[in-house]
């Protein structure tokens, strides 16, 4: 029977690595959230920042010049949900590009922890964790922030919290997938923001219904995360009348491109690490 191997300092080694296999996700997000503390007031001062510019200029700037209801409810209660909505998604798609990309050709974390016991599924599942924590402190103070604009007509409006974070994993986990794989520095990403998340921001229904437009346009909100969450988070804020079959649609888009996305990731990440 082999003993394990024990250090001076009476630790199991053994049993240490098989921890990190099991659990190495945790260990990530421990160091995704460490490394991230000296950021912590840029953090704040743009959660805090963008919903009162957001809610002050859409909600109450162009919601005094929109006197009918929209969807059957003023425009600032139409407007909150979808802007909770694009925030998180926005900051998913900026934390899926450049961040990971740095990981493996600047800043090499994931090079580092790929020499230790640790999986690159365990980064891409720290990765994703901690995208968790950031979207639902942002959305918290979002919704905070929303409270004294009036912009949440029931409490059931805070659910709009949770779907902003789901909806930002569907636009996360398929990013960090490709970013993953990219070897060097290009356009790629400026193709990223300015040909899907530009779009996604401006068509996805977030500033006017998405049957307003025209019809060859309502495809970008059909397959965008931005517009599925809206709908979802519109349902939980203020009734929107939307059919069951639809809000399952809703659900299943964004559970499926969340975990497609972080399932690809795994993949791209094991490709990428291991030799």
């Amino acid at each position: 029977m082999t003993s394990p191997i024990v250090s001076d300092h009476g630790l199991d080694h053994r049993a240490l690595a098989g921890g990190v296999r099991r659990h190495g996700w945790v260990y990530f997000l421990d160091f995704r959230l460490r490394a991230e503390r000296p950021f912590f007031w840029t953090f704040l001062l743009t959660a805090l920042g963008n919903p009162l510019l957001y809610l002050a200029a859409m909600g109450l700037g162009l919601g005094a010049l929109v006197q009918r209801p929209v969807d059957g409810v003023s425009y600032l209660h139409f407007v909150a949900p979808g802007l909770l909505i694009a925030t998180l998604v926005m900051t998913a798609a900026g934390w899926g590009t450049w961040p990971i990309f740095s990981g493996f050709k600047w800043q090499k974390h994931y090079l580092a922890a790929s020499a230790t016991p640790m999986r690159p599924a365990n980064m891409a599942d720290g990765e994703t964790a901690g995208m968790v924590v950031r979207l639902g402190l942002q959305g918290a103070i979002f919704w905070l922030i929303g409270l004294p604009f009036g912009a949440w007509p029931t409490a059931a409006s805070l659910l709009g919290v949770a779907i902003g974070v789901l909806a930002g994993l569907a636009m996360f986990t398929p990013l960090m997938a490709y970013s993953a794989t990219l070897q060097e520095e290009g356009l790629q990403f400026n193709f990223v923001n300015r040909l899907i998340v530009m779009p996604m921001f401006l068509f996805a229904g977030t500033f006017f219904p998405l049957e307003s437009m025209p019809v060859f346009l309502r495809w970008i909100g059909w397959l965008s995360p931005m517009w599925h969450g809206t709908q979802l988070a519109r349902v939980a804020s203020f009734g929107l009348p939307v059919p069951g079959w639809l809000v399952a649609v809703h659900l299943v888009v964004l559970v499926g491109l969340t975990v497609g996305g972080l399932a690809v990731a795994h993949r791209t990440f094991a490709r990428r690490l291991v030799r």
